[in-house]
């Protein structure tokens, strides 16, 4: 079956499931955030299951061990959408530092509102950086983890995007374990591209680093030092 075909059937995979499970996102509300979490997320499994039995995408996970007991903020690298479906199932309940005009979207955005997203207004500035240290100090003490795409947007493997320090922030001002991700994903699921190819994607998982007591910057950079390090031997097979 060729690789068009594919995606086209996927295509029409998500648009079949993904109305009825905004329609449950929304019944969810009286329910604990956790609760939420675990039906929600059946949506996502679902995604994950048609992208490896339509598309051939699959993934493996190296540094696993690496995965601590206590809730951390997740740096990773950032090429697909892929890698917002495939963290709910790798980590454990997690929330995502998003920019609030997610939320607009109809469907998607319903059920995201529904997860306890951080969800900032860009343009507020100052006033946004407060938001965003306060909401996710408050998620990490409620046991969520929290996902940030330092890079900002998605890249194109074999890229480099300029790395942000807001997530390193969240972590030091919560006193959080930082947690330094890599992946491929790009090379299967492209960041604007329809045509979902077949593969194994592999996500490495760094080991933990402390923020107590540290800059946000150097903190960013340590981090993009082992990502940007990583990357080389995820993408040319060699991990």
């Amino acid at each position: 079956m060729s690789v068009l075909l594919r995606s086209c059937l996927f295509a029409a995979f998500q648009i079949v499931i993904t109305p009825p499970f905004a329609v449950i996102s929304l019944l969810t509300f009286p329910f604990d955030p956790f609760t939420r979490y675990r039906v929600i997320t059946t949506w996502t499994r679902l995604v994950l299951w048609g992208a490896e039995t339509i598309c051939g995408i699959r993934y493996r996970v190296l540094g696993a061990e690496n995965v601590p007991a206590q809730a951390c903020v997740v740096l990773s690298k950032h090429q697909s959408a892929w890698e917002t479906l495939a963290f709910q199932v790798i980590f454990p309940p997690q929330v995502y530092v998003i920019k609030r005009e997610l939320l607009w979207i109809p469907f998607f955005g319903w059920g995201l509102a529904m997860l306890s997203p951080v969800a900032i207004d860009r343009t507020a500035g100052m006033r946004a950086l407060k938001q965003m240290l306060a909401q996710g100090k408050d998620r990490l003490t409620r046991g969520f983890w929290i996902i940030v795409f330092p890079e900002g947007t998605r890249v194109a493997p074999g890229a480099r995007g300029t790395y942000q320090t807001g997530g390193a922030a969240i972590a030091v001002h919560a006193g959080a374990p930082v947690l330094p991700v890599a992946h491929n994903a790009g090379t299967c699921w492209g960041r604007h591209a329809f045509r979902k190819y077949p593969g194994t994607i592999t996500v490495s998982i760094g080991k933990p680093i402390d923020s107590r007591g540290r800059k946000a910057d150097a903190l960013t950079r340590e981090v993009e030092t082992w990502i940007e390090t990583e990357m080389p031997r995820l993408e040319h097979g060699r991990a």
